[in-house]
C-alpha cells in the first residue's frame, strides 16, 4: 500500500446525535448508517454516502482509524467495510494490528513517558486539589496514559486550564481545552508518531489525514496531505497549514466531503480516475 488515510474519528468522520447540530439548525436531513450503539442506544452516526466511499476505502486497506478514543471506546464502533489492518487509538498510545493491541508499540511509547513526563498520577493528584465539584463533571484516564476532564464550560473558572497547561507543561505534559473536555497528554503520546509507525511498517510512502481538534493538529503536520472540517478547535483557532485544506463545511457533511476528497487523493496517487480496478471510487454514493 503506497498511500494511507489516517482520519480521526469523532466529529471527523463520525458524529453523535448532538454533533451532527454542527451543521446549523436549517440544514437538509442527511441520510444516516449509525456506527455505534452505547447501553442500548444509537450513539455514533455517518453519513450514507460517507459510508460507501469510506467502504470502498476501506477495501484496498488504506484507511487507519486515529482516535483519542480508549482501546474499549473504539470496540464499540462498527465503520463500514473490512476492519482495518492498523488502527491508532489512544491518542498513539496504542497501535492495533488486526485488532489486537501491539506490545512493541505500547512498551515503547510508554518508556518514552516514563523517561520524560511526570507521572499521570502527579497530574490526577493536581486536578483533584484545583477543580471544584460544581464544575468538574467527570474525572477520567485513558487506558492508563493521559486524563481526560469532562466540564460545565459555563462554570469553568477563567484561567484554570491555562494555569493547568502552565504547570503540567514544565513536566512534559500538554493540556487542551476541546468542547466540554480537557485533555491531559504527555508529549510522547500523539496520533502523529502513531501513524508514522504505521506508515512504516506498511511500506506507504504517502499520508492523507484528517482531524478537527488539537490533538489531531500533529496527525496532519505529519501528513503529506490533510483536511478538516469547518467546525472543532483547529476552525475556532483559525489552524493552517500549507498542505491541509480547511473545508468550510461544517457538521456530518463535512464528514463524507473528507472521506470523497480523501478517496479522490488516493484514486490520484495509483494513477487513476473514476474508479479503480480496486473498487475505490470517488464519486457517487455507494460502492
Amino acid at each position: 500500500m503506497s498511500t494511507l488515510f489516517a482520519s480521526d474519528l469523532d466529529r471527523t468522520l463520525v458524529y453523535s446525535s448532538a454533533a451532527l447540530r454542527l451543521a446549523g439548525p436549517d440544514a437538509a436531513a442527511p441520510r444516516l448508517l449509525c456506527v455505534e450503539v452505547y447501553e442500548g442506544r444509537p450513539l455514533s452516526f455517518l453519513t450514507e454516502g460517507a459510508a460507501g466511499v469510506l467502504a470502498g476505502i476501506a477495501r484496498t486497506g488504506a484507511f487507519v482509524p486515529a482516535t483519542t478514543r480508549t482501546l474499549a471506546q473504539y470496540a464499540r464502533v462498527r465503520l463500514p467495510g473490512p476492519p482495518p489492518r492498523y488502527a491508532v487509538c489512544a491518542n498513539g498510545g496504542e497501535i492495533l494490528v488486526d485488532g489486537e493491541p501491539d506490545p512493541g508499540w505500547r512498551a515503547r511509547v510508554r518508556r518514552a513517558v516514563a523517561d520524560g513526563c511526570a507521572p499521570l498520577a502527579a497530574v490526577r493528584d493536581r486536578v483533584a486539589r484545583t477543580a471544584d465539584p460544581a464544575w468538574l463533571l467527570k474525572d477520567r484516564t485513558a487506558d492508563g496514559l493521559f486524563a481526560y476532564l469532562v466540564v460545565d464550560r459555563e462554570r469553568l473558572p477563567e484561567g484554570w486550564v491555562d494555569d493547568l497547561a502552565a504547570w503540567a507543561g514544565e513536566r512534559g505534559w500538554n493540556v487542551s481545552l476541546q468542547g466540554r473536555k480537557v485533555y491531559a497528554v504527555p508529549r510522547p503520546v500523539t496520533k502523529g508518531a502513531a501513524v508514522t509507525e504505521v506508515a512504516r511498517r506498511a511500506g506507504a510512502g504517502r499520508v492523507l489525514a484528517a482531524g478537527d481538534s488539537l490533538l489531531d493538529a500533529d496527525l496532519l503536520l505529519a501528513a503529506d496531505l490533510g483536511w478538516r472540517p469547518g467546525h472543532g478547535e483547529l476552525a475556532a483557532c483559525g489552524w493552517s497549514a500549507p498542505h491541509v485544506t480547511a473545508l468550510a463545511t461544517a457538521g456530518v457533511a463535512a464528514g463524507e466531503e473528507i472521506v470523497r476528497a480523501a478517496a479522490a487523493a488516493l484514486a490520484d496517487a495509483e494513477g487513476v480516475s473514476g474508479t479503480s480496478d480496486n473498487g475505490l471510487s470517488c464519486r457517487g454514493g455507494s460502492i
